[in-house]
């Protein structure tokens, strides 16, 4: 079976109470799912509630819409293998419930107990536990009491049966050490890439027969997609808008809803390095101070990039206790160590962002356009029920467009190169990919308001572009290709030059020499091939990188092995250190759960379970 969908930590019971708490507030909460079927199947003597089944289900499909920013039915969730994954998961997890039964283990009452009556959701004003809103809850999702305290008592059976497995797995020491010694090693290294101007003379124009022969040779790179002849008609808020009076006291009322995007508190640029404690934090603060070390400096012995330890631009209220201290510096410096919901930090000022006040005046123009198109949509939405209906009556879209204010009609051929205009919205590409000549016109909604309709009047299959329509691209795809070429064959000259004794400087390169580059590290307007071959070179070596429809030249100078005893290899090795052991700790919880399916009987009702899939759907 699969792997479980989230890995369970000792504390994992809190994840159990907030999922259940997803369940209910995303309204899928599954009340008496099966009134015939109880079990979707079986692992030794632990059942798999079919109810359990959908909750996951939902639980999934609720997350992955959140993902992609739109709604993920059953039919698309199955597609992606959501199903599978989430029966693998229920039936490790009952797989691992049989074996703590088998071996007694168990979380006594007072621990259930306690772990309800501490849940923020079953809180009332007061701040303490209330069994009214604790039942409510229950009866929303489905479940009595009994069976939701046996499920606490079944995932704390899990936890300790987990972390009996996992007691003692710890990453060896030399194998973090030896991580950490080649993730902190450095390069020292120049680069030139390679232009056409480098060329002795630039490539010539191709001839008639070379450009004949490209053609023919990558016809694929000039074939006109599959076309669709469309017909639409579109009411859009845009149009509608022209029409629109709009008064002072809507404009009013739009700008003291949009206050906070007109009057913009000042706001600080700051980044923020966190320390273990108070006297850690105070140590680097005093070196900051003597200007033995920068703050970029203390970042990088904490085996940080500034990427890390950049907060952006914050509010005074977004730095909590900090805020008052920040928001008194006036110009770049660092101060702490103060509090952070992280620890004791260094609070690097980059920048200030003034305050900015946009007056009701100024904002005018652009709250008359906000108001009239509200109010543009408000009416697009009540001419809808209109057109559909003379849609469902038969109407043409010619006769629609005629009958309906502002509605434009036209004909588009539409491709995958089409672009711009009503072809720009996903709505009408979608609709226009899947319409076919029986469609049935019908109003299709677009998410800024407008609405549109449309029929298919034929379609175009795939067709090469005629040579006179492509000549000038053609041209430019040879004219790419010979060039690069001609730079690697250049390239190959240069690299035997630079390996008798030249340096890239006098072969007349523009070259770029970066020393103390990490691993991890990115070359400017290059491609990561150039760092990627950095690290596989030896110290003096010079090779020619080609990547990306580019050529570069690049010589390593000299290789910084990492320093064993410097404040970043010891942070970065913790990090390696714990890495390793949590990847070692779930390779070994795979690999047991595996051997207790392995073991125990797992038998699947594939008739219950397709009734459940049916019922999610």
């Amino acid at each position: 079976m699969s792997t479980p969908l989230r890995r369970k930590r000792a504390n994992s019971v809190i994840w159990a109470v907030l999922a259940l708490v997803m369940v209910g507030l995303g309204g899928y909460g599954v009340t008496n799912f099966s009134q015939t079927v109880s079990s979707i199947g079986q692992v030794g003597s632990r059942p798999i509630g079919v109810n359990d089944y959908a909750r996951a289900m939902r639980q999934e499909m609720n997350a992955l819409s959140a993902q992609i920013g739109e709604a993920v039915g059953f039919d698309r969730a199955q597609q992606m293998g959501v199903d599978r994954q989430v029966l693998g998961t229920l039936v490790t997890w009952a797989a691992m419930e049989d074996e703590a039964d088998k071996m007694g283990l168990s979380i006594g009452d007072a621990a259930v107990r306690d772990r309800i009556t501490s849940a923020p959701i079953f809180r009332g004003t007061d701040g303490a536990f209330s069994r009214d809103i604790y039942s409510m809850w229950l009866q929303q999702q489905g479940m009595t009491e009994v069976e939701f305290e046996q499920m606490l008592r079944d995932e704390g059976a899990r936890t300790i049966l987990q972390g009996a497995v996992l007691t003692g797995v710890t990453a060896p020491p030399p194998a973090a050490d030896r991580l950490t010694s080649w993730q902190g090693e450095r390069r020292a290294f120049a680069y030139a890439e390679l232009i056409g101007s480098d060329l002795a003379q630039p490539v010539a124009a191709p001839t008639d027969a070379q450009v004949q022969a490209w053609y023919d040779g990558h016809k694929d790179s000039y074939m006109r997609p599959e076309t669709r002849q469309i017909t639409y008609v579109w009411l859009s808020p845009d149009d509608v808008k022209a029409h629109v009076q709009v008064d002072e006291a809507a404009l009013k009322q739009a700008y003291e809803a949009r206050k906070s995007e007109y009057l913009v508190p000042e706001k600080r640029k700051v980044a923020r390095l966190v320390f273990p404690t108070v006297a850690d934090a105070q140590a680097a603060k005093a070196r900051f101070d003597a200007k033995t070390a920068s703050f970029e400096d203390l970042v990088r012995e904490r085996g940080l990039t500034p990427k890390d330890v950049d907060l952006g631009e914050v509010g005074h209220d977004d730095l909590g206790p900090a805020g008052d201290a920040v928001f008194a510096m006036t110009g770049p410096s660092v101060i702490g160590p103060l509090d952070s919901p992280l620890g004791p930090a260094l609070f690097a000022l980059q920048g200030v962002l003034p305050a900015e006040t946009t007056t009701f005046d100024e904002a005018r123009p652009e709250l008359n356009d906000i108001v009239a198109l509200d109010r543009a949509r408000r009416m697009i939405a009540e001419q809808s029920a209109k057109i559909e209906d003379n849609l469902a009556s038969g109407a043409s879209l010619a006769d629609v467009a005629k009958e309906t204010r502002d509605m434009t009609s036209g004909k588009i051929a539409y491709n995958a190169e089409a672009e711009g205009g009503l072809t720009g919205y996903e709505a009408f590409r979608k609709a226009a990919q899947e319409v076919t000549a029986d469609s049935f016109p019908t109003l299709i909604q677009l998410d800024d308001g407008g609405v549109f309709a449309i029929q298919l009047d034929g379609i175009d299959p795939p067709s090469l572009k005629p040579l006179d329509q492509v000549k000038d691209q053609v041209i430019a795809d040879w004219t790419e290709d010979e060039t690069h070429r001609q730079l690697l064959s250049l390239a190959e000259e240069q690299l035997a030059l630079v390996q008798n004794g030249t340096t890239l400087e006098k072969l007349g390169l523009v070259t770029t020499h970066l020393t103390d580059f990490a691993r991890n590290g990115h070359v400017q307007d290059a491609d990561p091939a150039v760092a990627q071959a950095v690290f596989a070179m030896k110290a003096g070596e010079t090779k020619v990188v080609d990547a990306g429809g580019k050529v570069w030249l690049v010589a390593l100078e000299s290789v910084t092995p990492a320093d064993p005893a410097s404040a970043a290899y010891k942070a970065t090795r913790d990090q390696v250190a714990a890495q390793l052991s949590q990847s070692m700790g779930s390779d070994v919880m795979d690999l047991y759960t595996r051997a207790l399916q392995a073991t125990t009987t797992v038998t699947i009702d594939q008739a219950a379970l397709n009734a459940a899939n049916n019922q999610l759907k």
